[in-house]
């Protein structure tokens, strides 16, 4: 079964916005655990533009009681990620080579140019218990590669199927991710996902590209709980408000 980690950064975006402490983090981590998630990621950068350094410890402190449930932090190790991962010892640390100034996470590593500053970090990371993923392409040479130098598993950047999904070239895009996951396995590596995965493209993604163990989704998972959620919200907020109004007509 492919187990689903939800990524809260873009709560934390919100709750920058203002200076009111909400929406909380821990709230929604709650929210999600009770709903039935199998996990909740954390992507801090050095910017704190969205998940800062507390909140990393408020919700190692919250699934501190929540045993069952895999704490994911992900990041460029290069970044100061490295300090906090062996502090909090999440089930999983997914290393990400994304630039301080990168919008988003855009792409995978180069392990030509990368696997050996990767490998001591790798290393240190696995002495300390914590499970090692590695963010890359759907390109099947580079991905066995990734196994020589020590890490569990890789994430597979999504974007490029996301993109392709309604068009011609979708059907290219899961061969070759399909491709990858495999050359991922004959490596004895787990595999996960995650980038621009939602609830339309969930479902084909998961038919094709077999055995993946796990997809990490946020911002469409957080997107789409506004449309489930906002008209709700809309009549709680009504019903306040004639709370107030028999209260004047008493």
């Amino acid at each position: 079964m492919t187990k689903l980690s939800v990524n809260l950064n873009k709560v934390a975006l919100l709750r920058n916005s203002r200076a009111l402490g909400i929406p909380s983090v821990v709230r929604a981590a709650e929210t999600v655990i009770a709903a039935g998630a199998h996990g909740i990621t954390v992507h801090p950068r050095p910017d704190a533009r969205h998940i800062r350094v507390q909140d990393v410890h408020d919700l190692a402190q919250l699934l501190s009681q929540h045993p069952g449930i895999e704490f994911n932090i992900e990041g460029n190790p290069f970044e100061n990620l490295i300090d906090l991962a062996l502090q909090l010892k999440p089930h999983q640390c997914t290393l990400v080579p994304d630039d301080p100034a990168a919008f988003t996470s855009d792409h995978g590593w180069d392990l030509p140019r990368d696997a050996a500053r990767l490998k001591p970090v790798i290393t240190q990371i696995k002495a300390a218990g914590i499970r090692v993923s590695l963010f890359m392409d759907a390109a099947p040479d580079a991905i066995a590669r990734v196994a020589e130098i020590g890490a569990d598993r890789i994430e597979l950047y999504t974007e490029p199927y996301a993109a392709a999904f309604g068009r011609e070239t979708e059907e290219l895009e899961l061969r070759r991710f399909a491709k990858a996951a495999e050359a991922a396995r004959r490596a004895g590596l787990g595999v996960n996902a995650g980038h621009d995965l939602n609830r339309q493209n969930l479902p084909q993604f998961l038919s094709i590209v077999k055995n993946v163990l796990e997809v990490s989704i946020g911002h469409a998972l957080i997107a789409d709980a506004f449309d489930s959620g906002l008209a709700q919200t809309v009549r709680d907020y009504l019903a306040a408000m004639r709370i107030v109004d028999t209260g004047r007509s008493a």
